[in-house]
Formats: structure tokens, C-alpha cells, sequence
């Protein structure tokens, strides 16, 4: 029998192995077969039932790649060896983990807050996450997009963010308009570059199944079967995130994260994230997770960053409030009547 077995061009790199080593080690292990490889296609030569079991483990190999990101030499011997799909199973036991990103790495939920987001977001369509830096609200939230479109829940993800100029000046930036967005949306590109090889990234930005963009290219659009995330949404004004918000669609998902702490609008501006806080804490199918420093999980002088400027915040809103109670004071013993005579 002769079988054309045509591999997932996503996986087919990483399963066929550099020089094709990995089809080397699997000729060891399949000795009645013959096989040739061109392109993203292995041809087998061999009875029905050798043929039929080389394609179900074939099979099995590339949802592994596809599961974890890399495939290993013990990892081929371990899943073409095992008689049933237990191997298989069994690299799936850690709740915690939310996918496998580039050669292998576990992404997963690991402060109590970052797990209540995961549970957050099976229960709920839309969820707001307030934190300072650090704490992996973001990564956490596009980790959780990944593993939605590996599973097939969602066709599309779409990142986007507030264009808003933290000191610097965007015109004066170099190119066109996309070069001068693109360093705005670049931790976005970060995450994903983490989670997925770069080819398969770049592939699925060129077809629009991931996309980035600043948050006024969301105007005027209706965001159906999508997990949706927006990012430092604490400059995004009222009505840019009201905006934002009302883009939802069917079978769609949105994450809203974003620093109260580091906001980027005019003083005259309020932000959108903190009014939204007030107005729709409460309401069913949406919920707000808040991070803290005990959520941090970049190095460890991050968190004593953040606390001793939240230490010198609270110093200086004290020494304002006294100010005004001052002031209040002197006005009311000024006031006429107030005075001796």
C-alpha cells in the first residue's frame, strides 16, 4: 500500500526536524515501511496496517507540536511506543497551564490573581483587569486568546491599543503611519511572539486572523467571533472606551486592561477605565479582577519600585489634602461674622 500523508504546514517544520532527523529516527522505528518526504508531504510505503498505524501516530505527533510547541526525541520515542493516547493525556494534567508557547514554554496562570482572570473569563465575556506594571494582565489575557484560537472557540484575535503620547511625540517619529503607531503596539507583538513560532505569527497577521491596531481603527466595527483585548486602556477617554465596548459581538470576548496609576491623557481628560469602573462594576457577565503588587512577576525590583512610589503618591495627596483643609480653614475665619470684635 502506498499512502500520501499531507502534514499541517504549521507543524510540518518542526515535525519532519532539521535535515529531516526526525523522519530519520522514525524509519528506526517503523523498520517495514518505506518512506520519502518532499515538501509537506511523507509518502509511506507498506501493509495497510503498518500505513494506518504510521498515519495515526503521525497524527498524534503533530496535535502534540500543536499542543506544546516543540517536539523532542524522548517525545516521539514515548508517543509512537504507547498503546493507547495516555502519553498524550498526560501532558495535559497542570490546571494552571494555559498553553504552550514557542519551543515548549508553559505559559500559565501563576499568582492568585492571574488565576482568578482564567476563571474570570470562562464565566464571563468581558473583564476588566486593573493592575500596575508587571503583573501579567495583558500576557495573561493573550495567553488566554492563543489557547481560544488553538481550540478553535474563536476565528479571530484583535489586540489593540490607545495611540496615546506618554512624553513623547508621535509625528516626529520616523515613516509612515504604520512606523509611527507600530512602537505603541509593540509589547502587544511581544506577547504573541512568545506563544506562537514567527512564521506562524507573521501568516496569520497577513490573513487577519491576528490583528494589531490602535484603538480609532476600531470605530464603526462589529467584533464577532473574536477574543478582543484592549490594552492600557486607562488612556482611552470616556468615549473612546464606550466606543470600544460597544464593538462587541457575537461569541466575543473582551479583555479591558489597564494602570490607573500611569495615566498618559491631558489633565482636562478623564480616563475611560475609571469611569467605566464606576458605571458598570455590577453588572452580570462582566466582572473586574484588580491586580496588586503581590501580582508582579517581573524582577523583583519592580514590586519596590512600584511601592515606594505609591508610598510617595500617598506622602504627597496627604500633604495637598492638609493644604486644602488649611485654606478651608482660613477662608471660614475670615469669612464676615467669624471675626472678634
Amino acid at each position: 500500500m502506498d499512502k500520501i500523508i499531507e502534514l499541517n504546514p504549521e507543524t510540518a517544520v518542526e515535525l519532519l526536524g532539521f535535515q529531516n532527523n526526525n523522519i530519520k529516527m522514525l524509519t528506526h522505528i517503523f523498520p517495514k515501511l518505506k518512506m520519502f518526504v518532499r515538501g509537506n508531504e511523507i509518502k509511506v510505503t507498506g501493509t495497510d496496517a503498518d500505513v494506518e498505524e504510521f498515519e495515526n501516530r503521525i497524527s498524534l505527533l503533530q496535535n502534540h507540536i500543536e499542543q506544546f510547541g516543540k517536539l523532542t526525541e524522548t517525545d516521539i520515542i514515548n508517543i509512537t511506543a504507547m498503546e493507547d493516547d495516555s502519553f498524550y493525556a498526560l501532558n495535559q494534567v497542570d490546571a494552571n497551564v494555559i498553553v504552550h508557547g514557542r519551543e515548549g514554554k508553559v505559559i500559565k496562570a501563576i499568582t492568585p490573581n492571574q488565576k482568578r482572570l482564567v476563571e474570570s473569563a470562562e464565566k464571563n465575556d468581558m473583564v476588566f483587569v486593573v493592575g500596575p506594571a508587571g503583573t501579567g494582565k495583558t500576557y495573561t489575557a493573550v495567553a488566554l486568546a492563543v489557547k481560544a484560537l488553538k481550540n478553535k472557540q474563536i476565528k479571530r484575535i484583535i489586540l489593540t491599543r490607545p495611540a496615546v503620547e506618554a512624553g513623547e511625540n508621535l509625528g516626529f517619529l520616523p515613516g509612515d503611519l504604520r512606523d509611527k503607531l507600530d512602537p505603541y503596539l509593540q509589547p502587544l507583538y511581544d506577547a504573541l511572539w512568545d506563544m506562537m513560532p514567527m512564521q506562524k505569527l507573521m501568516t496569520m497577521m497577513e490573513d487577519k486572523v491576528i490583528e494589531i491596531a490602535p484603538l480609532a481603527f476600531m470605530r464603526g466595527r462589529t467584533l464577532d467571533n473574536a477574543y478582543v483585548i484592549l490594552d492600557e486602556a486607562q488612556n482611552a477617554t470616556s468615549s473612546q472606551l464606550k466606543m470600544f465596548l460597544t464593538r462587541m459581538g457575537k461569541n466575543a470576548k473582551f479583555f479591558i486592561t489597564g494602570d490607573i496609576t500611569q495615566i498618559d491623557l491631558p489633565k482636562n481628560q478623564q480616563s475611560g477605565l475609571i469611569l467605566a469602573d464606576r458605571i458598570l462594576r455590577g453588572v452580570k457577565g462582566i466582572d473586574f479582577i484588580y491586580m496588586d503588587n503581590k501580582d508582579v512577576v517581573r524582577h523583583h525590583l519592580v514590586t519596590k519600585i512600584i511601592s515606594r512610589y505609591e508610598s510617595y503618591e500617598n506622602e504627597v495627596e496627604e500633604q495637598l489634602r492638609k493644604r486644602r483643609e488649611e485654606r478651608e480653614a482660613a477662608k471660614h475665619s475670615e469669612a464676615p461674622g467669624n471675626g472678634s470684635d
